[in-house]
Parts: structure tokens; sequence; C-alpha cells
């Protein structure tokens, strides 16, 4: 039975998402995956079925369809959180009496060690592109500001200058759930963006000084602000052109800031907060990537081993 028998999947969904905007603050990327998790389950069912109506099968069915089609036990457990997230909210709005997702097991996954690099491997990165030209100069800024700091693309991407403490040498860093936290930028980081503002970054505006406190920090040669998949196109590229030839992305550098301060000894607390992870459980896997690379060097110059 449900509270409202008129309201359709279609409702619901559009709803959630709207919840998830203004209530939780979510970002649009974030709220496109929910959206399209959503839309899939909701196109696994027998049409115009009410979503008070789906019951503990249905939810199996789906995961199990998903599976026989190749989806991976993590993407299926994030789909089924997505899942959880949109009954929850149902419930406590009243639209329907009972959670079909309660008693739906999470897939079991094995939790991957995320990519990263040899500090040789983000030199060579680092030094790539061409400083003497306006855009060089801003590719070498962001990788320099993406190393320093460990802030996510979508961050780095959507910078203000108003974020910007370079006297004090911090970010001010809008994350996930529209927190904000401050993240230390680094001296030889703040030198790049300095130079960036001063010679390149008005070229690029075709003379737009940046006084503004909300503009963005970096922009395309079309003079608007970069996007996430132009800046992977520019990471892939200069990683090309620097001869490394396994798959690197922005979120590769992050990976790298994290690992490279493990190894030299910051606790996990302080890299949770420079991270900006909710949970600390997630920092920890960073832990294990330390331990693996510890693993590799003893096997590789010890003698026996």
């Amino acid at each position: 039975m449900t509270y409202r028998p008129s309201y359709s999947f279609e409702n619901a969904i559009d709803d959630y998402l709207d919840w998830l905007r203004v209530e939780r603050g979510l970002s649009p990327n974030t709220v496109q995956a929910y959206a399209r998790d959503l839309h899939h389950f909701q196109g696994s069912l027998p049409t115009q079925m009410h979503p008070g109506s789906v019951t503990e099968e249905h939810v199996t069915g789906w995961l199990v369809q998903r599976e026989a089609e190749g989806t991976t036990p993590r993407t299926q457990a994030r789909q089924l959180s997505a899942l959880r997230g949109f009954y929850k909210y149902l419930v406590s709005e009243d639209i329907i009496e009972r959670n079909p997702t309660l008693r739906v097991e999470l897939p079991k996954q094995s939790r991957g060690l995320p990519k990263t690099m040899t500090l040789d491997e983000v030199e060579r990165l680092l030094s790539a592109p061409d400083v003497l030209t306006p855009l060089g100069l801003r590719d070498r800024t962001m990788f320099e500001l993406l190393y320093a700091t460990g802030i996510r693309v979508s961050e780095l991407i959507g910078l203000r200058v108003g974020q910007l403490n370079l006297e004090v040498g911090f970010l001010r860093v809008v994350g996930k759930g529209n927190k904000e936290r401050l993240v230390p930028l680094g001296e030889v980081a703040r030198k790049w963006v300095e130079r960036y503002l001063m010679e390149s970054r008005s070229v690029l505006t075709k003379g737009d000084q940046a006084r503004s406190a909300n503009v963005p920090v970096f922009v395309s040669r079309l003079q608007r602000m970069m996007t996430r998949q132009g800046f992977f196109k520019i990471v892939r590229k200069y990683a090309a052109h620097v001869g490394i030839e396994r798959p690197i992305s922005p979120h590769t550098l992050r990976h790298a800031f994290a690992t490279h301060l493990l190894e030299r000894g910051v606790d996990l607390r302080s890299l949770q907060m420079m991270l900006g992870h909710s949970d600390i459980s997630t920092t920890e896997i960073y832990t294990h990537l330390s331990k693996a690379r510890l693993a590799q060097v003893h096997a590789e110059f010890h003698p026996r081993g």
C-alpha cells in the first residue's frame, strides 16, 4: 500500500534529485550519476509501476541482470547504494511505507588499489608543458597545483580567484556536499600560480585581470572555464608526450599526492582533511598502496627478496 497512489516513478525520481541538489548540495555530476542509476532501475520494471509496489525480488533481479551484463561488483554496489538512498527518501517523505532495499545484500567486491605515479613520472609530467606559451604556463600551473594539494579535478577547474590566499599559502576548496576545507598550497605551487596570474591568464582572457573574486582561475583558449573532459585530454596528451604509456588521468595525480605524502610519514588524519574525505576508511586505502610499494622495493632490492 502507498501513501500517494497517483505518484509516478518519474515524479519520485525528479523530487529525489531536486532534494539531492538543494538539501544535500551535491554536485551536478553526482546528481547525474544518481539519475542514471535510478532511471536504469526504472527501466527494468513493468511500465507505469508505482515506486511503492517494488519488492526485494525486483531489486535483486535487477542486480542479477546487471551482473549478467558484465557490471562489476563495485558498480553494482554503487547502484544499490543509490537505490537505497532513493527509497530511504521516499519513506521519510511518507510517499511509500516500506523500503524494499533494506534486506538486499551488497555484492561482494574487492577494493582495488588506486593507480598512482612514481616521482620520476610526476616530474616528467610537470615539466612537459612549454611554460613560455600562455597555454603551456596554464597547464604547468594546473599540474603543479593538483600535485601540491591533492584536490579533485572538479575542485581544480571550479577554482575561483577569491578562493586563493597566496599570501598565507592556502586554498579554500569547496568539495563534495558543498563542504569547505582549507588546503596548504606549498611554496613551489604558489609561485607557479602567481606567475600564471601575472603572465598568462590575462592573455588567455584577452585583458581580464581577474579582479573579481568570483571569476575562474583557469580558463580555456575560448575564454571559458575549463571542463573536466578538456583537462583530462590535456593530461593524457602530455603523458603520451613524455613517454608514459599507461593510462594517466587528473585523478592519478591526486593519488600520487596522497601516496607520496604517506611514504614520507604524514599522519592519516591530516591526509584525510587535505583530501576532503568524510570517512577516514576512504583514506586508509592509501596505506595499503604504500605497503604494496614497500613490498615491491623489498622484493627488488633485498638479496633474499
